[in-house]
């Protein structure tokens, strides 16, 4: 876990350098810089680290992650201000959750100021990828992968660490508007003891078959219930989520199925700052859903790097629709969503010190 001093710059030639698309037509997750962090993990040591020409890996067929899964990220994401500076988000709290899953994952844990150092020196090379039009973000995706060719179930002797970056538009095209969720009460996402905490691959793969059911019936997102009694709220596929009953905000506690969100952390913060008044407790469907019959519940809404707070209109839960707020965004919402998207754009004063300058 030992830091590495320097790292090693390779410039893209200038023939190879990709065309920049115009900010206005980024979407997500399509677009990537020119550029990318690499190390390598072998013979119980991180070497080599450098900032390289964005390329593709050749991989062995028989690489330990193709087969047992040892593959962990991170989603962060690189916010320019009004004077041009670009800033991260809480950097430290990626670095810390990306070691927790690291843990859990049987997989070698990243010293932590290297992990923020790499991030900064790569956006320092790819700065001009950053975006300056309203709502479009860097999107950085620090990610581990184990790279031992070997068959067997045993965790890797050999680890690639990378980053790449990804100038972006809104999660969902049509930006900060209400959506609509499914509640998935056959399937499960995570049960108590497993995974479901790490930020691994196999947990995004696991939610795949309900959203394509949630999507046939009109519904983008998917709300998953606990593995147990298949009754208490969980958190969305890539998204925790939030409500406000009576005013005061409600939300899943953190008790290893689900994900330690940083933006989820940061709302909660916020909103206590802001004098709202906060529960993480477990909460039963079938009280959620009445409460929202009788106008108890008056908003919901997911938060999450990629989306930042998403508001939630509708749930579809047994088949039985139930409207929130009258489909529209509720004031609390608006709120928290205006005060967090004003500090990591820089048009608020970040009185919470999360903001940390990179250029």
């Amino acid at each position: 876990m030992s830091i590495f001093t320097d790292i090693q710059i390779k410039l893209c030639s200038e023939d190879k350098k990709k065309k920049k698309p115009p900010d206005e037509e980024l979407v997500f997750g399509k677009t990537f810089t020119d550029h990318m962090f690499f190390m390598e993990y072998k013979d119980e040591k991180w070497s080599d680290p450098k900032i390289i020409p964005y390329q593709s890996f050749e991989m062995d067929p028989a690489t330990a992650v193709f087969h047992y899964g040892q593959e962990i990220f991170e989603g962060m994401k690189a916010f320019r201000h009004p004077d041009d500076t670009i800033h991260l988000f809480r950097p430290y709290e990626n670095a810390e959750r990306f070691n927790l899953s690291a843990d859990r994952m049987s997989m070698v844990k990243i010293n932590k100021d290297l992990f923020v150092t790499a991030i900064k020196e790569l956006i320092r090379v790819d700065n001009e990828w950053a975006p300056r039009a309203p709502g479009t973000t860097l999107y950085i995706r620090p990610t581990m992968i184990a790279s031992e060719v070997a068959l067997g179930v045993h965790p890797s002797l050999e680890y690639y660490f990378y980053i790449i970056l990804a100038p972006v538009g809104p999660y969902f095209k049509e930006g900060f508007k209400p959506t609509k969720a499914y509640v998935a009460n056959a399937n499960v996402r995570a049960a108590p003891g497993g995974t479901g905490e790490a930020k691994t691959g196999g947990n995004y793969a696991a939610t795949l078959h309900e959203a394509r059911i949630a999507q046939s019936k009109g519904y983008p997102q998917v709300i998953w219930l606990d593995a147990v009694e298949k009754k208490y709220v969980e958190e969305a596929s890539a998204m925790n989520i939030m409500f406000v009953i009576n005013n005061e905000i409600y939300t899943p506690p953190l008790d290893g199925t689900i994900l330690r969100g940083i933006t989820r952390k940061s709302v909660l913060e916020l909103a206590t700052n802001l004098g709202y008044k906060i529960h993480e407790e477990q909460l039963d469907i079938n009280k959620v859903v009445n409460e929202i019959e009788t106008g108890e519940c008056s908003e919901a809404f997911f938060v999450g790097t990629a989306a930042s707070i998403t508001p939630v209109s509708e749930i579809l839960y047994k088949e039985k629709e139930y409207k929130i707020n009258d489909g529209q965004i509720g004031k609390i919402t608006q709120h928290l969503y205006d005060e967090l998207t004003g500090i990591q754009f820089g048009k608020k004063h970040d009185r919470f010190n999360w903001m940390i300058k990179i250029k």
